[in-house]
């Protein structure tokens, strides 16, 4: 009954942070922060797989999407926007806010895990560990091996789209002629 009730508020718990960091990617005005609320989405959505008992899925869903996603688009605003991201000087009063925010965040992660019960002897009495990591390694790299190849090419062909048609612009502001 327990793990039921703990597997009912953890499914609340990532749905809510899922589906709050895709209003955040939505709804911001700076690609940046799009990115990151992007990022955790899809690091949510690994959530759930984790919840269905699909340990691959959700390594899947973390290094396509989370990593190449989220890698692809803060490289393409670093080279779209580069004088925007040097320019702007840092502010005391944000470095000091987002440290507190940092140890507020800490502090309340720290005591939700310390009051959550998890030391209990329900949880600790497992004879064999959840997911087996050398199962899924082994798995990736013998029978998924060819597919993540595929992927992994497909990544860098659009990696290196993305960075033709960033300078492709760059060339056409070049060369066009002001009348």
């Amino acid at each position: 009954m327990v793990l039921h009730i703990m597997a009912d508020a953890l499914f609340i718990g990532v749905s809510i942070l899922t589906v709050g960091s895709a209003i955040v990617a939505l709804e911001t005005r700076e690609l940046v922060y799009g990115a990151i609320g992007l990022a955790i989405s899809m690091m949510g959505i690994a959530g759930f797989f984790l919840l269905l008992d699909s340990p691959f899925a959700a390594m899947f869903q973390i290094t396509v999407y989370v990593e190449a996603v989220a890698v692809l688009v803060r490289f393409t605003v670093m080279l779209v926007r580069t004088q925007a991201l040097f320019s702007i000087k840092e502010d005391q009063r944000r470095k000091a806010a987002g440290i507190v925010l940092l140890l507020v965040f800490l502090g309340g992660i720290s005591a939700l895990v310390l009051t959550s019960g998890l030391n209990n002897a329900v949880f600790t009495k497992f004879n064999k560990p959840a997911i087996d990591v050398a199962a899924i390694g082994k798995q990736m790299v013998t029978y998924y091996g060819p597919v993540l190849i595929l992927l992994g090419i497909t990544l860098a062909a659009s990696v290196i789209g993305a960075l033709a048609l960033a300078r492709r612009e760059d060339i056409e502001q070049k060369n066009e002629r002001v009348d």
